[in-house]
């Protein structure tokens, strides 16, 4: 068999000793197929001795062609932030609970990395989102969410897209997400479903003052920003990147737009959104 990917980074869930598991299977079915592997620093201190090189998250960008992600949807967001400089693919194996991004079964690993190492695969371009606040800029595959802090008063916020005013808001904050995470915590604010395909941005407020209020999709290349105002003092706000990233707001100007970084996501041939959608989400096939 010839293979599309000879070279794999293993990246595992932090913190979590049971994917040791599905590491070590992992272990065995890529030398069992001719890949290199490589382990992730972090990921080898949990794993342990395994003769298998370690690197740093650097060094697997810049040596492997394929990012193996052994955890849920966080584990594969913080690798792709990471990554997302490199040419390097990204394929993650579900041990999370959701997983809208890792989507493959540990129990069908080997049938679906063999199709994947043998080029049967979709592929797909994600695009990141930039935020940049007080002369800090950071990166976010799913979201960037302005919100309060330690507060249980509402913050008070302008914003405006490509310069033009949309509206000033009292609520507990703002979710900028991409289509990937429309899935994600702009779902639980109400926020639509946009495909993965779609080059937009949508905009959810949290909990708004004004119930008129509800989330807006823009141009995927639009400039969002974000302007406290008010009573508000910046040091009540805070910017989170994914969920994982928190950073307090240096200045009452925070901007987002699209980075000039994208996410390669592999998915197995066989891969239909909608019926991601429909599993994850708990839609019926048939109407009753």
């Amino acid at each position: 068999m010839a293979l599309h990917f000879h070279h794999a980074g293993l990246i595992g869930k932090i913190g979590d000793a049971a994917i040791s598991d599905t590491l070590q299977r992992l272990c065995v079915f890529l030398q069992g197929q001719g890949v290199r592997a490589t382990l992730e620093q972090q990921t080898a201190e949990l794993f342990g001795a395994s003769g298998l090189p370690v690197a740093p998250m650097e060094r697997i960008g810049s040596d492997c062609d394929l990012a193996v992600v052994v955890g849920g949807d966080g584990t594969l967001l913080r690798a792709a932030r990471d990554l997302s400089g490199f040419d390097i693919a990204l394929v993650g194996i579900n041990l999370g609970r959701l997983g809208f991004l890792t989507d493959i079964n540990p129990h069908n690993m080997p049938e679906m990395l063999g199709q994947i190492l043998a080029g049967e695969f979709q592929e797909e371009w994600r695009p990141l989102l930039k935020a940049e606040v007080g002369g800090a800029t950071f990166k976010a595959l799913n979201d960037v969410v302005v919100h309060k802090w330690n507060l249980a008063r509402m913050i008070d916020f302008e914003t405006y897209v490509d310069g033009r005013f949309v509206n000033r808001q009292r609520s507990d904050g703002l979710i900028i997400s991409t289509p990937t995470g429309s899935t994600a915590y702009a779902l639980s604010g109400g926020g639509p479903l946009l495909h993965p395909r779609l080059d937009a941005t949508v905009l959810v407020p949290i909990c708004p003052h004004t119930l008129s209020n509800r989330p807006i999709v823009v141009d995927g290349d639009s400039l969002v920003e974000i302007l406290v105002c008010g009573a508000t003092c910046p040091e009540h706000v805070r910017i989170t990147s994914d969920g994982q990233v928190m950073l307090p707001s240096a200045d009452r100007r925070i901007r987002v737009s699209k980075h000039p970084d994208r996410i390669r996501l592999i998915h197995p041939k066989d891969h239909d959104y909608f019926q991601v959608l429909r599993a994850k989400l708990g839609w019926a096939e048939d109407p009753v």
